[in-house]
């Protein structure tokens, strides 16, 4: 398949990794995050880190949505479809992911709340408009990629005039989480990961632009390379971030130059920025608040706000205190570290969101990493 097979060639990847083997200085170590979900998906599947050099490790970090969201905005989810009038329209990994005291979207829809799971925003507009004595509300969540669709929905919804739908908003914004991490890069009075670098976001750059990452090259000196979700696409950007180090360079490269561009997509960002505007604060999970990260609906749009249609009160909910998933979104932490991982938390009885979402680092590592940790003891 042209664009996908060419990228997936093991020879070559082979070839990559001597090269960035050649090309990594042994006297030092090189630390790069993968702020993507997708990557740190990518890099698990296809055993990328198994044809690194020692020196050469890569560190996971918070690009999941589903696992970024606190505990209190799903709490608030769940009290808000449990509301008669409401049908509470989500994607389906928001399901499963736990709330306070062992609630869950899926346990409120089993115990009688009207939850229904859809493929698109559209969807949910539909359901609003073939079921107009119901109060459909759009749990819109997801970074940059996915906040468009949500604008469109909204639009679309006026258009129609639709006095029965509204989105409950979780977007939230990819830029102020990593300043967040080199800002602040410690969690509870533990040290954060050392960083080299940055393997910057394919499909949120697609939306905002490579350009938008220029800031962290700049402000903190760390070179970030955007690439694509391929195999080859993470290790050539793996090759070009040990060259920025050498050579004592920090700037903006993009690997991933099929779909992204330096402006990004001037018309994706047009639409959102009519219907959204910044809050002063969103809360992350492992993060805390975070100045000017998340989104909020436009005065204009107010009557498709949920939360100031039902005047939802803000939950602030703490975690599981044995899950480490904010440490792991922070890059503190890896999957096995958390003591709970494979034992109490596996993906059939998920005890944080990282072990939920297909792209958290938890899942990703039970569904392909701990075959190759068994295989190095067996060997060792």
């Amino acid at each position: 398949m042209k664009y996908v097979d060419e990228y997936r060639d093991g020879k070559v990847a082979r070839q990559i990794a001597a090269a960035i083997a050649q090309a990594a200085d042994p006297s030092r170590g090189y630390h790069f995050m993968e702020f993507c979900g997708g990557h740190t998906h990518a890099i698990s599947r296809y055993g990328l880190e198994d044809l690194l050099p020692p020196n050469v490790r890569m560190v996971h970090g918070p690009g999941c949505p589903v696992c970024v969201l606190p505990v209190g905005r799903i709490d608030m989810a769940i009290r808000l479809a449990q509301r008669p009038e409401v049908t509470l329209c989500t994607y389906g990994d928001l399901m499963r992911v736990p709330g306070s005291h062992g609630t869950s979207l899926l346990r409120a829809k089993a115990g009688g709340a009207d939850i229904r799971m859809v493929y698109s925003t559209l969807d949910a507009v539909a359901i609003a408009e073939a079921e107009p004595t119901r109060e459909v509300v759009f749990f819109a969540i997801g970074f940059e990629t996915t906040t468009p669709p949500t604008a469109l929905a909204i639009k679309l919804a006026a258009a129609k005039r639709l006095s029965n739908f509204s989105v409950f908003c979780n977007h939230v914004l990819t830029p102020p989480a990593i300043r967040g991490i080199l800002e602040h890069p410690d969690l509870d009075g533990q040290p954060g990961p050392r960083l080299d670098g940055f393997i910057g976001p394919a499909h949120v750059s697609a939306v905002i632009g490579a350009d938008a990452f220029a800031e962290f090259a700049r402000d903190f000196a760390k070179p970030v390379v955007v690439a694509g979700f391929e195999p080859l696409d993470v290790m050539q950007s793996i090759l070009m971030l040990v060259h920025q180090v050498n050579d004592g360079r920090h700037v903006v490269e993009n690997q991933y130059i099929r779909a992204v561009t330096p402006a990004g997509n001037r018309i994706a960002q047009a639409e959102v920025a009519a219907i959204f505007e910044l809050r002063d604060s969103f809360e992350w999970r492992g993060f805390g608040r975070v100045p000017a990260s998340g989104l909020q609906l436009r005065e204009a749009y107010a009557a498709f706000d949920a939360e100031r249609r039902f005047a939802m009160a803000e939950i602030s909910a703490a975690d599981n205190p044995a899950c480490d998933c904010g440490a792991i979104l922070r890059g503190i932490k890896r999957p096995t570290d958390c003591k709970l991982f494979g034992t109490l938390c596996t993906p059939e009885t998920p005890m944080g969101s990282c072990m939920v979402s297909s792209e958290g680092a938890c899942a990703a590592h039970w569904t392909y990493g701990r075959f190759r940790d068994h295989a190095r003891r067996a060997v060792a």
